[in-house]
């Protein structure tokens, strides 16, 4: 299960908008601060910032919008939507075990238990018959020794199929196997009446048991079984026709192979077409169409790019996705359905399918005659964690959010209104600065800097806040979603909030002078109706690459780019690649979970910036402005504060915590994005961060005994050393290319000495 963990890879850190601080502007190195005098206030008076231009979007209105359906409805991380056959109800299974049913009728929909195992559910399906036999079929993890069978598909009988309600002890056990960082479990009745179940790869990074072309084993496939019949010691039959029955050295079990983590499958019912979400890892998103045998190519390729082409293949050709997505894009694939509905003929025969990082919903349609795609757009964006998609008997889908609990469905989105805002396509037209020579801000928008910055490929930094007029913020008010251990309240910002970062590199090392500015990144906030639970605020991020002259900077294209510079050093010259992110990256990491604006919070900004005349605390000037809704509860003293992990004469556990704080906190958390269950929050004692000792999940990476963290060495700890790679496995694992060799040192430090 790809995502509830990576929900889970991924990852960790990266782009984000608002960490690091340009040493002129606030810290000397080392985390020292200038020698300006020392202020009260920073300001003595606010000024309205009333020249922004940046509203709107620069992309055309996507023409749907999801719209929650069942409003009144929560679950609790829920993992699977699946219609009743024969009855207008939906069961829906949350990922602690609890399964329930309600009404589709929004107006009669009250949520009842119908079964509850206990544990780790993946995915459930209902028999075909289930008005007269009853059967509910989950795949779950019930086992603590998960090398063997940890991963069950049992059936469960309600007695009455009425009632709706079955019970624990009917369990018959279907079938296993091996448990791990993918585990698939997507479960569906094909129109054959045979029970289709993806597996997963079985390991979470690089197929590390070489499974995907192994169809020897039962990992890494889409498998077919007859759940009506059985034969002998076991819980099902092999259907006679499935490709790889004549065998020996195969599983006759497995329909198609070559699969990494189809994160939902399901059959089209006016073709027969099995569809499915196909999770990558480095850098592709597939939709593939699982054929009989085909093999999707895992891990010799990850789609059509070649991963591991040195491993032996499976004994049916590679087959190509249907379509790829590009981490530019989506991140966690989930796999959807044809649309057959009638509330959207446009929408007609096609695939309807989403992204859990990223939110955004698309379809293909794809013509069988001609075997190729004649469509294929997106649809709409959301601020949602699409975990699963359903479908009603009348053919249309519901999209199921994991972090919110609740379930939505397609809406047109509605027709813009009076004159379009034109988005400012250079940065001098985007009223934050009233000079770019010098890099001086507009009247109103304000210079700020962080406690612990994040670590950006060794970029000097300088950041600024624009407040729309005198609008305020709400001083701590973000708390969604709960419970999260350590998660602390985040600030909510006013409609059209700006957040500007200007990154520059010294082309050569150590002299000043050499800076070039390479980007400005923004982050705009727009406010919408409802809760935190439907989501209330929607950030969107916007790069603006600088001229070579330095004199402006344009808006970078929406899917990113990368250039290569050359940098000036001692020992020599060398080439560095940087990054300039995509729209959709910024999402991956300003997310509901981290507050949206990572370093624009109390701990981060509770520290003395270098203001013109003075210095002074941020938190102390931004209360004096009145820029927060209400005063401060305390002192800027008495409030949290984050370590600044450049300062030496700071303790070493609290400048390694700050440093992953800052870095890695804001996936590794509850609910975060980084496919690792563990928690990287400064707030949380070491030992409830699930790190100490722990045993790696996804990959041992050749290290011997390895050991998340393992006290007093280093050399076995797997958090340092994935910071010290490149390429496979890195974390930060994307916005950086780079190894941060003062981050290294201090976490190797705080590792060796760590009792």
């Amino acid at each position: 299960m790809q995502r509830i963990f990576r929900a889970f890879c991924l990852a960790a850190p990266p782009l984000i908008l608002g960490l690091l601080v340009s040493l002129s502007n606030s810290e000397q190195p080392g985390g020292k601060t200038s020698d300006q005098p020392r202020k009260a206030t920073g300001i003595d008076k606010r000024v309205p910032w009333i020249t922004s231009k940046v509203d709107g979007s620069p992309e055309p209105p996507n023409p749907y919008q999801l719209t929650p359906t069942y409003p009144k409805l929560t679950f609790d991380e829920p993992l699977e939507l699946m219609a009743v056959p024969g009855r207008k109800m939906w069961l829906i299974a949350e990922r602690q075990g609890k399964i329930y049913a309600f009404d589709a009728d929004p107006a009669k929909a009250e949520k009842k238990l119908v079964l509850d195992v206990g544990h780790t559910v993946y995915g459930i399906a209902i028999h075909p018959d289930f008005q007269k036999n009853g059967y509910i079929y989950v795949s779950h993890v019930p086992l603590s020794d998960k090398e063997t069978d940890g991963t069950h598909i049992s059936r469960f009988t309600a007695k009455d199929p009425a009632a709706l309600v079955a019970d624990p002890k009917s369990e018959k056990v279907i079938l296993t196997w091996k448990s791990g960082g993918h585990n698939g479990g997507c479960l569906r009745f094909g129109p054959d009446g045979y029970l289709y179940i993806s597996t997963g790869d079985g390991s979470g990074i690089a197929d590390s048991l070489e499974t995907g072309q192994n169809i020897g084993d039962l990992l890494g496939s889409i498998l077919r079984i007859d759940v009506d019949h059985a034969d002998a010691g076991k819980g099902y039959r092999i259907p006679a026709d499935n490709p790889f029955v004549d065998r020996a050295e195969a599983r006759g079990e497995v329909w198609a192979y070559g699969i990494r983590q189809s994160w939902k499958i399901a059959h089209d019912p006016a073709t027969g077409v099995l569809w499915a979400g196909e999770v990558g890892q480095d850098l592709w998103e597939s939709v593939l169409r699982i054929e009989k045998g085909g093999n999707y190519g895992w891990s010799v390729s990850e789609g059509t790019h070649p991963f591991r082409p040195e491993r032996k293949k499976g004994p049916t050709p590679i087959l190509k996705p249907v379509v790829e997505h590009n981490h530019a894009e989506f991140r966690s694939i989930t796999g959807g359905y044809v649309y057959h509905g009638k509330k959207h003929p446009d929408l007609k025969d096609a695939y309807i399918y989403g992204d859990y990082d990223t939110g955004r919903v698309w379809l293909l349609r794809y013509d069988e005659k001609e075997k190729k795609v004649t469509d294929h757009r997106e649809l709409a964006k959301s601020t949602l964690r699409i975990v699963a998609w359903g479908q009603d008997a009348e053919g249309e889908v519901y999209a199921l959010d994991f972090i919110r609990g609740t379930i939505y469905h397609l809406e047109a989105a509605p027709a813009p209104t009076g004159e379009q805002a034109k988005f400012p396509r250079k940065l001098s037209e985007t009223g934050l600065f009233a000079s770019l020579k010098d890099l001086k801000p507009a009247a109103g928008v304000i210079p700020y800097s962080v406690n612990s910055e994040l670590w950006s490929d060794g970029a000097i930094k300088e950041r600024y806040l624009a407040l729309p007029g005198d609008s305020k913020i709400e001083f701590e008010t973000v708390t969604y979603p709960q419970p999260a251990p350590g998660s602390v309240p985040g600030w909510r910002f006013p409609d059209n909030t700006v957040l500007v970062k200007t990154f520059s590199l010294e082309m050569e090392k150590g002299n000043p002078a050499s800076k070039r500015r390479l980007e400005t990144r923004i982050l705009h906030v727009r406010r919408v109706p409802g809760t935190e639970e439907v989501g209330d605020q929607v950030w969107n991020g916007y790069t603006y690459i600088w001229n070579d002259d330095q004199t402006d900077a344009e808006l970078a294209d929406a899917k990113g780019v990368d250039r290569t510079y050359t940098i000036k050093e001692p020992a020599g010259e060398r080439k560095q690649t940087w990054h300039f992110p995509s729209r959709t990256e910024c999402t991956m990491c300003h997310t509901v979970t981290a507050k949206y604006a990572l370093g624009v919070n109390t701990a981060q900004m509770n520290r003395d910036h270098d203001y013109e005349g003075g210095k002074a605390n941020q938190l102390a000037t931004f209360d004096h402005l009145g820029l927060f809704d209400r005063k401060l509860p305390a002192t800027p003293d008495k409030l949290a504060k984050l370590a600044d992990y450049r300062d030496t004469t700071a303790s070493l556990d609290s400048r390694a915590r700050a440093y992953l704080q800052a870095n890695c906190s804001h996936c590794h958390r509850k609910w975060g994005g980084g496919n690792a269950d563990f928690q990287l929050l400064f707030t949380l004692p070491l030992k409830d961060t699930g790190t100490v000792d722990i045993k790696p999940a996804h990959g041992a990476f050749d290290l011997k005994d390895p050991r998340l963290l393992a006290p007093g060495a280093p050399e076995r700890s797997l958090l340092y050393h994935r910071m010290t790679r490149l390429g496979l496995g890195r974390m930060p694992h994307i916005a950086s290319n780079v190894v941060d060799e003062e981050g290294i040192k201090l976490i190797e430090a705080w590792i060796r000495e760590m009792k």
